[in-house]
């Protein structure tokens, strides 16, 4: 019995190399459809050496597209994996330049229809949004998966120093921009191209792009983020100022691809969701996907802490754009405990004074799907910080977006800095990280009002759960330590947390996530809303 072929089209593949204006030439590996008629393409520009560190990926995704009817191209970036040059990011000028080079080489092919999109992951979705805000009509589409920031690039945390980013990550390029060319692919060359690379790095430079003008991306983007991962901010951001053709998937996922299992899942059809979305821009094809909701987002549910969970419980919901109009920002002051104790105004200062090794349960920087990635139970590190805790929540309370904080404080040396966390707190006291933030902090004779943003999250707080906000002066190792600091203390009075409340019956009635339809919007809920202590009976405990 024969057997089905495992996609619409036969397939081909090849290696080539392809010269870029100043004739450094380029490792690329392409998959064509067997087809008589003109196909649209697709580009992946990556760092990422094609013959080994992206290969497995590689396999799993350009053959399916090209199966189903696109000339799918895999590049390595200038001066990584067996492609010659300097090393240079994708998203860079330069890479900028090789990328638009690439795009009039897929669309002169014979076989081209003269459409074009772009895809990749990380510094490869960074690649393509670069390329997207670059390039002319010819490309129509992107998907970005955990995108770097690239909007408002940073290594800090509003002014604190991530000692976890400087570190690894500069290693990280480093090694992968020393990496020898494949043989395979570069023949006897790949002696020469290797100590022209290697003579060409520079260990303290920083290749990476720079901010990325959303005004001038003139694709449709479809942006995959999960909320495990530090970039997912990204993903409300593209939303949010390129308009009705970019559409927002956010899910529990660490910084991977939302199909390959790993924790905390669940995993979804990505590859069929930007099969529609290729087909819609690239083929003229009325698959659907711009009647989804713009934001489709994974709402956590409270689960007890653990460094891992394979599936995390929850639900998808949808918003009709970013920022949503069911979620409304909710004011929580901080200052009624210390008031009703009778505390002079002169005297209402909390000092926060947290041990350097504060910080040691928080995980990793950049969750992967590790075994031991997330926060595990954060009792200990409330126990180094200040804490101010809600009454149990008499009913359900979930959160959408980024939480903000408004601290008067006081810093006792030349400088310092306030991590916060906002946890949720289960009535057996078990205390699960929902999301956090950092700042730097001015020394002085008097208060300072300080602005800290936290990551942006979806959570649900369960009915009889408390809300702790958890400050401390240290985070290591995620932030570096401050030295010739005794910490600093904080005016509940002039302190502020505003969550954003997303409406509990917003959404009702739409269909399932991202491989699935949606139905039409929810009850609205917009506007600003301030509540006092008194009314949410925060305290303050000093753990």
């Amino acid at each position: 019995m024969q057997q089905p072929a495992p996609y619409p089209y036969r397939t081909t593949r090849e290696d080539v190399r392809i010269a870029m204006p100043d004739g450094t030439r380029l490792a690329a590996r392409l998959w064509l459809p067997v087809t008589d008629h003109p196909v649209p393409a697709l580009l992946e520009h990556h760092p990422g050496g094609l013959g080994d560190t992206t290969a497995v990926r590689d396999a799993q995704r350009h053959p399916w597209y090209a199966g189903h009817g696109y000339a799918s191209l895999r590049v390595d970036a200038r001066g990584h994996g067996s492609s010659e040059g300097s090393p240079a990011d994708p998203a860079s000028p330069a890479g900028t330049d090789d990328g638009l080079a690439l795009l009039d080489w897929l669309t002169a092919r014979p076989w081209s229809n003269g459409r074009a999109g772009a895809f990749g992951i990380g510094r490869g979705a960074a690649a393509a949004l670069a390329l997207a805000a670059g390039a002319l009509l010819a490309l129509a589409a992107v998907v970005a998966v955990c995108a770097d920031d690239r909007t408002a690039p940073r290594r800090d945390l509003a002014g604190a120093p991530l000692a976890a980013a400087v570190h690894g990550g500069s290693a990280a390029r480093l090694a992968a921009a020393c990496r020898p060319p494949d043989p395979r692919y570069t023949g006897d060359d790949w002696r020469r191209l290797w100590l022209e690379r290697l003579a060409a790095v520079d260990p303290g430079a920083d290749d990476e792009g720079g901010p990325i003008d959303l005004r001038t991306v003139r694709a449709a983007v479809l942006a995959f983020g999960g909320w495990a991962d530090p970039q997912a901010g990204t993903v409300l951001r593209l939303v949010e100022e390129l308009g009705p053709d970019a559409r927002g998937v956010l899910g529990p996922w660490p910084h991977q691809y939302p199909d390959q299992g790993l924790p905390p899942g669940p995993a979804i059809g990505f590859l069929q969701e930007t099969l529609r979305w290729w087909d819609h821009w690239l083929r003229g094809a009325d698959t659907g996907v711009l009647k989804v909701p713009a934001l489709r987002s994974w709402m956590n549910e409270s689960v007890p802490p653990a460094p891992s969970y394979a599936n995390r419980p929850g639900r998808w919901i949808g918003d009709d754009g970013w920022p949503s109009p069911d979620v409304r920002e909710v004011h929580y002051g901080l200052d009624d405990a210390l008031r009703t104790a009778g505390t002079p105004s002169g005297e209402r200062f909390v000092p926060v004074r947290s041990p350097q090794h504060t910080g040691i349960d928080a995980g990793a920087l950049r969750p992967a799907g590790g075994a031991a990635d997330l926060p595990p139970d954060q009792r200990e590190e409330d126990g180094r910080s200040v804490c101010f805790d809600s009454v149990p929540l008499p009913e359900p309370e979930e959160l959408l977006g980024g939480p903000a904080l408004r601290l008067r404080v006081r810093c006792d040396g030349r400088h310092g800095q306030v991590a916060a966390r906002l946890c949720d707190v289960a009535p057996d006291g078990s205390s699960t990280l929902v999301t956090r933030g950092a700042a730097a902090l001015a020394g002085g004779t008097g208060p300072v009002e300080v602005e800290v943003e936290l990551a942006p999250v979806a959570h649900a707080f369960p009915a009889g759960h408390r809300i702790r906000l958890a400050l401390s002066s240290a985070y290591w190792p995620w932030l570096w330590p401050v030295a010739e600091t005794g910490g600093f203390e904080v005016d509940p009075g002039g302190s502020v947390l505003t969550l954003p409340v997303r409406h509990l019956a917003a959404g009702a009635g739409r269909g399932p996530g991202p491989t699935g339809g949606a139905g039409p919007a929810g009850s609205r809920r917009t506007g600003r809303q301030t509540r006092t202590i008194a009314e949410i009976g925060m305290a303050v405990a000093e753990t």
